[in-house]
């Protein structure tokens, strides 16, 4: 019998369907990965905006007129649709204590959890 060089048809067809396999194997974890990083984008966009706000509130010296200033809500982020920030600020006089409890919460399409954040703010 004389030898051949090359590869059967069975060979070639096995190789071929574990190759398939292992290419649907990676365009399903391709596919989860893109999704997870969406994710994580908004996330951090939620974060930033929570950030952005309490940073704010915390910087502006005018004690007094912090409510007026920032309590309330926002839905006008033109990167962000459909996103939505609360500033809640709750003044708080305990004994000799005077200071304002600021929280920011942000929520909208997208995010795994709404996120919020609270920062105090001292009387002068």
């Amino acid at each position: 019998m004389k030898t051949r060089n090359g590869f059967t048809l069975v060979e070639v067809v096995l190789s071929l369907s574990i190759l398939l396999i292992v290419m649907l194997g990676l365009v399903t974890l391709t596919g989860r990965t893109i999704r997870v990083s969406t994710t994580s984008d908004r996330d951090q966009a939620a974060i930033q905006l929570v950030t952005d706000r309490t940073d704010l509130v915390r910087s502006d010296p005018d004690y007094v007129g912090l409510d007026t200033l920032y309590a309330g809500t926002e839905t006008s982020f033109p990167t962000l649709p459909g996103f939505t920030r609360v500033t809640r600020i709750t003044r708080v006089t305990a004994s000799r204590h005077d200071y304002k409890k600021i929280t920011v919460t942000v929520s909208g399409p997208g995010l795994s959890a709404p996120v919020a954040r609270t920062v105090v703010v001292a009387a002068p």
